[in-house]
């Protein structure tokens, strides 16, 4: 049974939608789930979240924890085939205090980067301009799982 925090966490609403297209989820697994991030930095900007509502990557079951890298493996590739980027940031936010805006339920980030990404409208103006929607970005990564 999920607790109020639980019950509150975008996360946990999303797995438990039961509409995957609207809730952004690219592909279940048995421990974790992909979903696009609804404001992302650049295109092609997902995450591997546990189905478990959990704030601390310590108590992740192995199994979870050995299925979130093996998904974030898998986005590597997937990102560097359709993307073509010059790198990617992987990483997670743990707490508040470390910028985490989900702080209750970890989850790990996966997104594609380029030189010159970050460009006067996103440094000086605090605009995104990605080329890409998410229902463009949402049907050419699911096409890869």
């Amino acid at each position: 049974m999920l607790n109020d925090k639980a019950n509150q966490c975008v996360f946990c609403a999303a797995s438990r939608l039961g509409d995957d297209k609207a809730a952004w989820i690219v592909h279940r697994g048995d421990s974790c789930f992909v979903i696009l991030n609804a404001y992302p930095y650049t295109s092609g900007h997902v995450m591997v979240v546990p189905y478990e509502h959990m704030d601390q990557l310590q108590k992740l079951p192995a199994k979870a924890a050995q299925e979130m890298m093996e998904l974030t493996q898998k986005l590597e590739g997937v990102l560097r085939e359709l993307y073509h980027p010059d790198g990617l940031n992987l990483g997670m936010n743990l707490g508040k205090a470390a910028g985490a805006g989900i702080a209750g339920h970890i989850h790990m980030h996966v997104l594609p980067r380029w030189m010159a990404d970050a460009n006067f409208m996103s440094v000086i103006g605090e605009t995104r301009v990605l080329p890409e929607d998410l229902e463009t970005t949402y049907k050419r990564i699911k096409s890869k799982f």
